[in-house]
């Protein structure tokens, strides 16, 4: 199904937000045709890019300006509704989004304004992997080192990217600088030479994302790729940089939203056309799953999108942000994240008890795939720290 790229004219910005959205849907649709036969040949993301970028979501999705960019709320939703249809290309565009943030994030206004330009002019595909501060973090055996040299760095060791890092323009990465032992955050273009990218195989889920470990040869940082210093603990964070990973978590949240609506839009679909274990008409306990589940999604939603508003006032106070509010948007975000985790895993798997179809196991292989690494006892108890003592530091590892 062709999309309908995205212009920009002379419409108003409620005008723009619509056409944003649209596209985002046409997207979706389109993914959603071939979306088990790409989930199963596990390719890189090389069509799935293409396709985001004649629809104009590369250069839609980032940081909001005059005439450029869309809001958090609006990206968000561009996210779920890709996600519902291939969770994959939802994270790539996920963390896209979230990455092409980081000159905000981690420069100056100037700066941060040059690169949003320039992203949107060349319509970049951004990741990267930059690491959450962590009290106990050895930044005497770092995976990334910088090396200064008489202008710039240069850069080298391997580190894992979850997404895209196999078609991406922009890598964003944070290493340690051997004479000073700060920890800057620099971006990396893929093409660079001394890059080489080793493509993640065999994925139990999340196979068209594009993930693989990204390997560095001595590769030249210039002065204008240094977008900043990342702070060695988030007691130390300016305020806004710390809004950087629960950012990217709670745009990750959205992702498994779409895969809660995309497993339980799918499985309706086959119980209403008579493709299931059980029929409506025919046993009283499917009307009592389907409440159960729906129910668990409305929750997670709920919570999603209070999550959603608060961030997206902070990051619209930009430089104004209050020096307490990072780590009310974090314990947020760390509770989005808990109940979405929870909601994603429990209703990709009972779906499997209501129906048997080809490629309906994908949803429960891309929940599981997204939520592995990020543990709910740790979480909760880092919610529960800064709930009961009003505790920052509990704010920051839950996302360790």
């Amino acid at each position: 199904m062709p999309t309908t790229p995205i212009t920009v004219g002379a419409r108003s910005a409620e005008e723009q937000r619509h056409a944003i959205l649209r596209a985002g849907c046409d997207v979706a649709d389109d993914l959603a045709a071939d979306a088990i036969a790409r989930d199963q040949a596990g390719l890189p993301p090389i069509d799935e890019k293409a396709r985001l970028h004649e629809a104009g979501l590369l250069a839609a999705l980032t940081p909001p300006g005059p005439g450029r960019g869309v809001d958090w709320l609006t990206g968000c939703a561009v996210i779920r509704a890709v996600a519902a249809a291939d969770s994959s290309v939802g994270a790539l565009l996920a963390r896209h989004y979230v990455h092409a943030w980081s000159g905000r994030f981690y420069s100056n206004h100037h700066q941060a304004t040059a690169l949003e330009e320039e992203s949107l002019r060349k319509q970049w595909l951004w990741t990267g992997a930059v690491r959450t501060p962590a009290p106990d973090e050895d930044t005497n055996a770092p995976d990334l080192t910088l090396r200064p040299r008489d202008t710039g760095y240069l850069l080298s060791g391997r580190r894992s990217v979850d997404t895209a890092v196999t078609v991406a323009d922009q890598i964003v990465l944070d290493a340690v600088c051997t004479v000073t032992g700060e920890i800057l955050v620099v971006r990396i273009p893929r093409s660079a030479r001394g890059v080489t990218v080793e493509p993640a195989r065999d994925r139990l889920g999340q196979r068209v994302a594009g993930a693989g470990e990204v390997v560095l040869d001595r590769v030249t940082v210039t002065p204008g790729q240094l977008l900043g210093r990342r702070p060695h603990d988030e007691e130390s964070a300016a305020p806004f940089t710390a809004l950087a990973e629960p950012a990217l978590r709670l745009a990750l949240c959205h992702v498994a939203l779409g895969i809660v609506e995309g497993a339980l839009t799918e499985a309706r679909d086959l119980s209403r056309g008579g493709h299931a274990h059980r029929l409506p008409g025919e046993d009283p306990d499917l009307l009592l799953t389907y409440g159960e589940l729906a129910s668990a999604a409305q929750t997670a939603t709920a919570v999603v999108h209070r999550a959603t508003a608060v961030t997206g006032r902070a990051l619209d106070a930009g430089s104004h942000l209050d020096a307490e509010e990072p780590a009310s948007v974090a314990a947020l975000v760390a509770t989005a994240e808990t109940v979405t985790s929870k909601a994603a895993l429990e209703i990709t798997t009972r779906v499997l008890e209501l129906a048997d179809a080809p490629g309906l196991d994908r949803f429960w292989r891309n929940a599981r795939a997204l939520t592995a690494h990020h543990p709910v006892t740790r979480r909760l108890r880092s919610i529960g720290e800064h709930y009961l003592n009003g505790s920052h530091r509990a704010v920051a590892a839950a996302f360790h």
